[in-house]
C-alpha cells in the first residue's frame, strides 16, 4: 500500500437518535462533537437517524401490507385492465 493516501480509521461513537443506543466502532468519518464513553474515554460521536437497533427489519416490526386492498383500489381508481390473450 502506498503511504499517506489511505483515511485515518479511528474509534468512533455511532449514536442511534432513534432508540436511544450508541455503538463504539471504528471509522473514517469525523465529528466535532464528543462523548464521554462507558470506559471513560472521549470519542467523536456522530448521530444517525436509523441504525439496526430501530430499522423496522431488523427488529421485526415490519409492516404486513395489504396487497388485495390495494389492488383493489388501485383497480377503483383507474379500472381494471384488458386480460392479457397470449
Amino acid at each position: 500500500m502506498r503511504p499517506g493516501i489511505h483515511p485515518v480509521s479511528r474509534p468512533v461513537v455511532f449514536r442511534d437518535r432513534a432508540a436511544g443506543t450508541a455503538f463504539l466502532t471504528r471509522s473514517t468519518a469525523g465529528s466535532d462533537r464528543t462523548v464521554e464513553w462507558e470506559d471513560g474515554t472521549t470519542y467523536p460521536v456522530i448521530d444517525v437517524e436509523i441504525s439496526s437497533a430501530s430499522h423496522p427489519f431488523y427488529t421485526g416490526t415490519t409492516r404486513v401490507l395489504d396487497t388485495e386492498g390495494r389492488v383493489e383500489r388501485f383497480e377503483r381508481r383507474y379500472g381494471r385492465t384488458a386480460p392479457v390473450r397470449g
